[in-house]
């Protein structure tokens, strides 16, 4: 009898111990996103590592960073999904240094021909859109959760409404690549990739620099700009990209009559063309919505004066698209223009 006894507590002691171990060895522990994980031997160790580290995309999905802006603070998202951007130079800048906006506002009549194929190339949907209007209701229907937006010039009550719509970036810039490429860089954390792209245009800007200081000397090259009832040149002081293009980077000759004109365009009388005397000439007819300047155009072509200067008579003188002068800042559309400018200045040059 005391046998059978000793037996039986022996054997539930047993069974009490083992039941212990299966119920710590099984447990169930909640991970940090919520679901359930079957603990092993191991189990605290992986919960702890779990709750420390994050994959990046989770932890950087909802995260912000605020931005200070001519207009006002705003929060932005560290990682955009639906990034809509109201400059096509911004979105240039933004995928020479890897950021893909999912739209960008286009308005065909103004572009380069490159850059609608170079955008969808890169997966980036075009909105066409007026040049002096605004459409909200479209913008809206993108459901945008970013706007990036020029803030220098911005009207307040703009911004007000595209913030209605998402929150927008006015970035405390101009159009130009050299100031507002780098602080959009600053803005995406891209920063490094900013100086790559920035040391290969810089480089094709010194090569053409040199080809064209060789191959001209000092002569001389005028950007005459035809518009209704009036004509216009290139200033070689004003801080705007294709001034500093020209006249600072590649290092041209304006006219010595033209040298001391510190706005980025000024009026000028056809009558004094003669004066200037210009070696080269690039003529821009200019190109806007809504603005026709053929009769301007032909009464230039027409006139004796224009037919008499040097540089009409020796076939020195080569079209200029708004589109590529103008918009088609950045650093594939102005490798482009430079290509283009060397092309034409140094006969049978294929560019830099």
């Amino acid at each position: 009898m005391y046998n059978r006894i000793v037996v039986f507590v022996v054997t539930a002691m047993l069974l009490i111990g083992l039941t212990a171990c299966a119920d710590g060895n099984d447990k169930t522990v909640a991970t940090p996103s919520g679901s359930a994980s079957t603990g092993t031997g191991s189990g605290n160790e992986a919960n702890h590592s779990g709750s420390e580290e994050e994959p990046p995309a989770e932890k950087q999905a909802g995260e912000t960073h605020v931005y200070k802006g001519p207009l006002g603070e705003v929060a932005v998202p560290v990682q955009p999904k639906k990034l809509l951007v109201m400059n096509t130079r911004y979105a240039e800048y933004l995928i020479e240094m890897g950021v893909k906006p999912q739209f960008v506002v286009f308005m065909p009549l103004l572009e380069p021909e490159y850059r609608a194929d170079y955008f969808t190339s890169h997966g980036v949907e075009l909105i066409e859109y007026p040049q002096y209007e605004q459409n909200y209701e479209l913008l809206l229907n993108l459901g945008p959760d970013l706007i990036l937006a020029q803030g220098l010039g911005m009207d307040e009550a703009v911004y007000g409404q595209l913030s209605k719509i998402a929150p927008t970036v006015a970035l405390d810039s101009g159009p130009s690549m050299d100031e507002a490429m780098p602080l959009l860089a600053e803005l995406f954390g891209k920063e490094a990739e900013y100086e790559q792209a920035k040391s290969a245009f810089d480089a094709k800007v010194a090569k053409a620099k040199a080809q064209l200081a060789e191959a001209l000397g000092d002569q001389t090259v005028m950007v005459l700009r035809v518009e209704p009832n009036q004509y216009r040149y290139l200033g070689q002081h004003a801080k705007m990209g294709s001034s500093q293009l020209l006249y600072t980077q590649l290092g041209l000759n304006t006219p010595p009559y033209l040298a001391d004109a510190p706005d980025w365009f000024t009026s000028l009388s056809a009558e004094v063309l003669p004066e200037v005397a210009p070696d080269y000439i690039f003529i821009e007819q200019r190109a806007a919505e809504g603005m026709d300047s053929t009769e301007s155009w032909n009464q230039l072509m027409e006139s004796s004066l224009w037919k008499g200067l040097k540089a009409v008579k020796e076939g020195k003188v080569f079209p200029l698209a708004t589109n590529d002068f103008v918009q088609g800042e950045g650093p594939v559309g102005y490798s482009r223009l430079i290509d283009y400018i060397v092309s034409s200045l140094i006969p049978g040059s294929d560019g830099a």
